[in-house]
């Protein structure tokens, strides 16, 4: 018997660091993050963090945080904050 893989269309946050050290964060795992020196290399980085997290939670992958957007606000600095 055959058995149908599915696959998890899963957002990946990307950030640079101080040190251009790229972050990536899986927000639907908790503690899901890693880094690496490229954008290529964190992602690479991020799928061995979230295959670990899958195997974790695989009794209650149908039960993981859902994807609803990511939004971008403003927020003032005070002149003491630059």
């Amino acid at each position: 018997m055959k058995t149908e893989n599915k696959i998890l269309h899963l957002p990946i946050l990307v950030e640079q660091d101080e040190d251009n050290v790229y972050i990536v964060s899986c927000p639907v795992f908790k503690g899901c993050h890693s880094y690496g020196k490229t954008i290529d290399e964190a992602l690479v980085n991020i799928k061995e963090v979230i295959d670990m997290c899958i195997d974790e939670e695989k009794e209650k992958i149908s039960e993981i945080n859902r994807f609803v957007g990511f939004r971008e606000m403003q927020v003032p600095l005070k002149s003491d904050a630059v």
